[in-house]
């Protein structure tokens, strides 16, 4: 989280720097370049901030913009003021534009995070599927997914164990939930509980085992569709087992 906010931070004054530092490069050749010109070159400040920012860092980056484009490039110079009526409405445009521009730019760049995102959790997917389509034996299938549930979740470690359920520990459910039931009384968990977390391995309708996921407590839970990923991979560890037809349980 600590990382979070150095990034948060970072992102915010460069939002506030940036169009500062664009606009005063600009100064020496105002008279030259027109307002247009000059509301265009500012509006690439936004985007840059935009793109490696949120929504607010872009905003704040336009309301920058607007700004220094006022103090810095229009007449009187030096002043938050603006004689001309056409720079007037130059600086005006430059905030509305940096403003919808800055937001495209993060939806696009969040979208592509999504697509990435997808892309690596299908292959995922696909390479154990195929390791148990070209006969990979059901223990091979099952340290596969051990290992891949730790790079998927971001766990400290990870263990399967056959057979036995000992004990009531924390359940990654089929719908991405963790819950903890005991009981009459059920618990939700938002983070990682202290101890193991368990994810079973059911193949044909037969529980095999389960998955025993070592994660660091506290730490908030993985987004849903990594969750879900983690429960179908487990589902094809259990469908191997069942393939193989191993001794079941329950």
């Amino acid at each position: 989280m600590s990382g979070y906010r150095f990034h948060s931070g970072l992102v915010m004054a460069a939002a506030l720097a940036a169009p500062f530092a664009v606009a005063l490069a600009l100064v020496p050749f105002r008279t030259d370049l027109s307002a247009t010109n000059a509301a265009l070159i500012m509006v690439v400040s936004v985007v840059a901030v935009a793109a490696v920012g949120t929504r607010a860092a872009g905003a704040v980056a336009a309301l920058s913009a607007a700004a220094w484009f006022d103090f810095f490039l229009t007449r009187p110079y030096q002043r938050f003021t603006i004689a001309d009526r056409d720079d007037i409405e130059t600086a005006v445009l430059l905030l509305v534009v940096g403003l919808i521009v800055s937001q495209l730019a993060v939806r696009v760049r969040r979208l592509r995070a999504v697509v990435v995102t997808d892309s690596a959790h299908l292959a995922r997917l696909q390479e154990t599927a195929r390791l148990a389509e070209c006969g990979g034996s059901p223990e091979a299938v099952v340290e596969h997914v051990r290992r891949e549930l730790v790079d998927l979740l971001g766990l400290r470690g990870c263990r399967f164990e056959y057979g036995s359920l000992m004990g009531r520990l924390p359940r990654l459910e089929h719908d991405g939930g963790l819950w903890l039931r005991s009981g009459a009384r059920v618990v939700e968990y938002a983070t990682w509980p202290d101890g193991e977390t368990e994810l079973r391995a059911v193949g044909g309708g037969h529980y095999y085992g389960r998955f025993l996921l070592d994660p660091v407590p506290g730490r908030p839970l993985p987004p849903e569709e990594a969750r879900l990923v983690a429960v179908a991979l487990a589902a094809q560890a259990g469908a191997a087992l069942d393939t193989a037809g191993l001794a079941r349980t329950g």
